[in-house]
């Protein structure tokens, strides 16, 4: 009952996130139409922390609830096997079908809203920009909730000018959306959604990444086993 919630509470998520992330582009450049002057920069960098930190809130209210792919597979990946097929059958798909739900109606409230964020480099580029801004992510993100878990001001604030930074870097190659089921939802909104561009800048570097980012974060961090350790380990084992 509990994994059903979760996955419940990920697809609601998901079509928040896109909700939030789209009514604020119409606020700032539609209803105040401030174009793309520096105080509009400002503000909708303002309000993006103010969401993410409603959004860190809602995670910590729903136990674990959460928007992004990219976030439940890096801790998958450092889980047991149950976990990983629990996040690879349910939460992921619960936010891919939040995330097309909400742009679907996004664009038929709001037909102005635009195409959401598309690849302008080559795919080569493309993937390399979304494989390096998502392994920032998760190195941040990781290194934050090893560093301090109780801290949720702190972690949030930092995790969302990171974020927020690296979104800025990749918004004129990629979008810098860094978030696989956001960017489906767009993409099938514009029926390019099963295309090799798409699926390679927007799936598979990011998930490659996320799986370099754990595996380098836990490379680096965890203390190594002196050989002293691995002989007495190796002595007990074979005992």
């Amino acid at each position: 009952m509990a994994r059903f919630g979760l996955v419940l509470w990920d697809s609601i998520l998901s079509f928040m996130w896109v909700w939030a992330s789209a009514l604020v582009k119409l606020f700032v450049y539609g209803y105040l139409e401030l174009g793309h002057r520096p105080e509009a920069e400002i503000l909708k960098i303002s309000l993006g922390v103010l969401y993410m930190f409603f959004f860190a809130w809602l995670g910590e209210v729903t136990r674990g609830g959460s928007y992004n792919p990219l976030t439940v597979l890096s801790y998958a990946f450092s889980g047991n096997l149950d976990r990983f097929l629990f996040t690879a059958l349910g939460r992921i798909p619960a936010q891919v079908i939040g995330s097309i739900v909400g742009v679907r109606l996004i664009k038929a409230i709001f037909p102005e809203i635009g195409q959401g964020p598309r690849l302008s480099v080559d795919i080569h580029r493309g993937a390399l920009t979304e494989g390096l801004l998502t392994f920032m992510v998760v190195m941040v993100s990781m290194g934050l909730k090893k560093k301090d878990p109780k801290s949720f001001f702190m972690k949030t604030w930092i995790s969302s000018i990171a974020k927020i930074t690296l979104h800025i870097l990749g918004s004129d190659l990629t979008g810098g959306i860094m978030n696989p089921a956001s960017a489906f939802g767009w993409a099938c909104a514009r029926g390019d959604h099963i295309t090799l561009e798409h699926l390679f800048v927007y799936w598979l570097a990011p998930m490659q990444a996320t799986l370099l980012g754990v595996w380098a974060f836990r490379l680096f961090t965890e203390p190594r086993k002196s050989k002293v350790q691995q002989g007495e380990e190796y002595k007990v084992k074979s005992e």
